[in-house]
């Protein structure tokens, strides 16, 4: 099926389980490849396919894109009638009809992103703790095996111009930043730690610029129009993408429990640690509730100032020594939130400050679930007016 033509130069195909861009007029290629990737001139295709299912699937494609990337290529374009030495090969467990498309122009230049993802398993932080060691074309397993995760960012992207090949590789930093504030944008956090993500373990990426067409464009950076159209595209086809994989919209973000998921709270263990500082009464009260307060917009943005500062703290743009007096502070203001009473917000800051505080996960966790109790105990109490 043909998805759409652009700048005349390229054809967008879905077919099955694949998504292909035939090139119409030669292009020049960098992508992250692991057969024959880099920097082509001689490339005819891209194309991105769906090689297993996201969760709990190990299909032989998939198997074979990892231990033979050379026969998976061969076998991807055999199927589909690709030439396989003319075409650049991106896999991935995403639904390829879950693809997003987006196209900006500026006067005679074109750009155009499509994008697959998916992130609920494979999210991960830059200099998150790594799993295998490559030495020798062996890769070593660091630790005890992980439970599989799949989970991918894949981006082509197409450009109407041509560029140099340094402007080609800026446009892989530029694509990248704009990827990581979709994510950012997202809330979107780290499955191996408690940071944000900045992206998942396995993206891959294949930007194509149209050759022949004047005097090479040089900039691809953010100050450039063609850095903007790269991270316009890019953003909102990430985002879109994950929107139509994942659920993973701003407003499925509005939960105060969101913020939390990268300490390893679910909905379950937040509920069962606030009934757990609540009388019996309030606790059954909490627990019918929790979905409403969960969500509740001045809750949230508490929560999710609480976890930022907790952040900057572990960044070291605000000093450790500060701890006592910011987290407990913040802390009342989520109190304050749930029970309404924001002239007991001294009151909250007082008793929340008695606790034990810090920025690891216990100590943080914990003085979140006890503002959360502290001010659930007050919002229906006569007293306290």
């Amino acid at each position: 099926m043909l998805l759409g033509r652009f700048y005349d130069a390229i054809e967008v195909h879905r077919d099955e389980k694949i998504i292909y861009v035939k090139f119409l007029s030669p292009h020049r290629v960098i992508s992250t490849c692991r057969v024959d990737g880099g920097l082509r001139d001689d490339l005819e295709y891209i194309y991105n396919h769906q090689a297993c299912e996201p969760v709990g699937h190990s299909h032989e494609s998939h198997m074979r894109m990892s231990a033979d990337p050379a026969g998976y290529r061969r076998d991807v374009c055999g199927r589909y009638g690709l030439p396989p030495e003319k075409s650049a090969s991106l896999g991935t467990a995403a639904n390829m009809n879950n693809a997003a498309i987006v196209s900006e122009r500026f006067r005679g230049l074109e750009v155009v992103a499509v994008c697959t993802g998916g992130v609920e398993t494979n999210a991960g932080r830059a200099g998150d703790p790594a799993t295998v060691y490559e030495c020798n074309g062996v890769f070593e397993r660091l630790g005890p095996d992980p439970v599989t995760a799949h989970g991918t960012i894949n981006i082509m992207l197409f450009i109407s111009r041509e560029l140099t090949p340094a402007a080609m590789v800026r446009s892989v930093m530029t694509a990248t930043e704009a990827k990581t504030a979709a994510l950012q944008e997202l809330a979107v956090p780290s499955r191996y730690s408690d940071g944000l993500a900045t992206g998942t373990g396995t993206d891959q990426i294949g930007i194509a610029s149209r050759l022949d067409t004047g005097v090479p464009l040089t900039g691809a950076g953010k100050h450039s129009k063609l850095g903007e159209l790269i991270g316009r595209t890019v953003l909102q086809a990430v985002k879109k993408t994950l929107s139509l994989q994942n659920k993973l919209t701003p407003e499925a973000r509005c939960f105060a429990r969101v913020h939390l998921e990268r300490f390893g709270i679910t909905a379950e263990s937040m509920c069962e640690a606030v009934c757990s500082s609540l009388p019996e009464k309030e606790a059954a009260l909490f627990r019918r509730n929790f979905n409403s307060i969960n969500n509740d917009p001045p809750t949230v943005a508490a929560v999710a100032a609480l976890v930022h500062l907790r952040d900057m703290v572990r960044w070291g743009i605000l000093p450790r020594s500060c701890v006592p007096e910011i987290l407990p502070a913040c802390g009342a203001q989520i109190a304050a939130a749930i029970s309404g009473k924001y002239h007991r917000l001294d009151h909250y800051r007082n008793a929340l400050s008695h606790g034990p505080l810090g920025t690891d996960r216990e100590r943080f966790v914990g003085l979140v679930f006890s503002a959360f109790a502290l001010g659930f105990r007050e919002k229906w109490a006569g007293g306290g007016e």
